[in-house]
């Protein structure tokens, strides 16, 4: 049994998580990289464009359509488990922890 959320492919030894509607991690793609359904468009790739400045239509408008508003979205919603040039390694893992000495701080 998978964790909550994820939908391995039922297919034996070739691994597929959705990380959502539009967002896939596949083994057999990208060697594993968060992409959109469909495409070989990595995640990070789309991030990358948002965080230089490109608007979301023109992010739309570069990929042909490919890549639609609520994909954009769902690529935000997940951004912290998307690592550029890495396989998707599972949920917690790109999860940002408080430093020890910050959460000291909070509770002083």
């Amino acid at each position: 049994m998978g964790c909550i959320g994820m939908k391995p492919n039922g297919n034996g030894g070739h691994h597929r998580v959705e990380l959502g509607r539009h967002i896939i991690a596949d083994a057999e793609i990208c060697g594993g990289q968060p992409t959109f359904k469909g495409t070989r468009i990595m995640v990070w790739l789309v991030l990358e464009q948002l965080e230089d400045g490109m608007t979301w239509d023109e992010v739309v408008d570069e990929w042909d359509g490919k890549v639609p508003k609520r994909a954009i979205a769902e690529a935000i919603a997940i951004s912290d488990l998307v690592v550029k040039h890495e396989p998707f390694k599972g949920f917690n893992v790109g999860a940002r922890r408080k430093s020890p000495r910050r959460a000291t701080a909070l509770a002083a």
